[in-house]
């Protein structure tokens, strides 16, 4: 009997599986589709007033465009996708056919936590590898067509460029390279080694330096002090322009690794921004792991079938998972102003919802 029973087991499998998988890229390309329509609704006046090229709009744009689209919203495809088919299981009695043959719930959810886990493990790749240098294809196409006007202006910078040495700007705009209140210092043992202050500062890319204006350099020995002024500088330092100040989606263009090592060069300069990049970093690895949660909340709530149908249980899917973005932009804002930490923020929105999915499971049908 035992034996007899195991295919029958690997055919469901089977058959939720491919339910599963077949539902959600039929949904993915579906909603591309009509982001893509949208997406080129709006830049249709941008494309015929700056004469941009249809095949680098293709090649550039939207064919990068689309896996960074994909894998943004990857989890809550999931989650309509299971939401979907599921209900219809339920409605045609297949869910009640199944736990009545013996089956029991965890045993039906083995196929859907394979296959979130599988979506969820290509969405941590394609984030953390292959996506971040298709932002850069994509994102220099906007710089180059569709952000002519795109200006990064910095007010009140402080760094640490390396251990003991710490720079400030009042102000620095970057595509320019020019600065204006400029100071380095260098601290050793708590002690002034040397400051070099400047009313403006500016990058010669030709020669690869720094040129000051209106300089005032002291250099101390103990007690004694020497100080030297000038009108103008040549200079050379451990930093150069872009490592004062990064715009919010440079980090996209990083892949794992690189964000790790970019974070602990961000944190020896003291950057401000460091809860951002953190949250980023952690973003990328709590949203796959959202498609193994949602599809724990999406089982058990479609699985039942009920007098509304489909319609009842994808309106209550849409529900949550718009419930689902708030609670990201939340943690995102306490994360980056709230004074929480990043990585507990980013882990917030699944810790909420596992306990729903706790709840949900309990409840399920036996």
């Amino acid at each position: 009997m035992k034996f007899r029973w195991k295919p029958r087991l690997l055919l469901l499998d089977k058959y939720i599986i491919k339910k599963f998988l077949g539902t959600f890229f039929y949904t993915l390309l579906l909603i591309i589709a009509i982001a893509i329509v949208f997406d080129l609704t709006e830049k249709v006046d941008d494309i015929f007033e700056k004469d941009i090229p249809v095949g680098e709009l293709v090649r550039d744009y939207y064919l990068n465009f689309i896996p960074y689209f994909a894998n943004l919203f990857t989890h809550l495809f999931v989650f309509i996708s299971v939401v979907f088919f599921t209900s219809k299981m339920a409605n045609q009695t297949e869910i009640v056919a199944i736990l009545g043959s013996g089956m029991s719930f965890p045993r039906l959810l083995r196929p859907y936590l394979f296959s979130a886990a599988l979506i969820g493990s290509f969405s941590f790749l394609l984030s953390s590898f292959v996506i971040p240098r298709a932002n850069e294809g994509r994102m220099g196409f906007e710089y180059k067509y569709l952000k002519t006007n795109f200006n990064r202006f910095y007010s009140n910078l402080h760094r640490q460029v390396s251990p003991g040495t710490f720079i400030y700007l009042e102000s620095f705009k970057q595509e320019t390279g020019v600065g204006f209140r400029f100071t380095i210092e260098d601290l050793r043992k708590q002690q002034m080694q040397y400051k070099l202050s400047a009313d403006y500062i500016r990058w010669d890319s030709v020669g690869g330096k720094w040129k000051l204006e209106n300089y005032v350099m002291r250099k101390f020995q103990g007690k004694k002090e020497s100080i030297r002024k000038g009108a103008s500088l040549d200079t050379t330092f451990a930093f150069l322009p872009g490592d004062l100040a990064l715009a919010d989606d440079d980090v996209e263009m990083m892949n794992f690794f690189e964000l790790n090592r970019f974070i602990e060069r961000e944190e020896l300069k003291g950057s401000e921004f460091v809860d951002f990049y953190l949250y980023e970093k952690h973003r990328r690895m709590a949203s796959p792991v959202a498609n193994i949660i949602l599809t724990l909340i999406a089982v058990p709530l479609a699985g039942r079938k009920v007098r509304g149908g489909v319609g009842l249980h994808i309106g209550i899917g849409l529900g949550i998972s718009f419930a689902y973005v708030m609670f990201m932009q939340v943690a995102f804002v306490f994360a980056t102003g709230g004074g929480v930490n990043p990585a507990i923020a980013a882990w917030i929105p699944n810790a909420c919802f596992f306990v729903l999915a706790l709840i949900l499971l309990r409840s399920a049908p036996k």
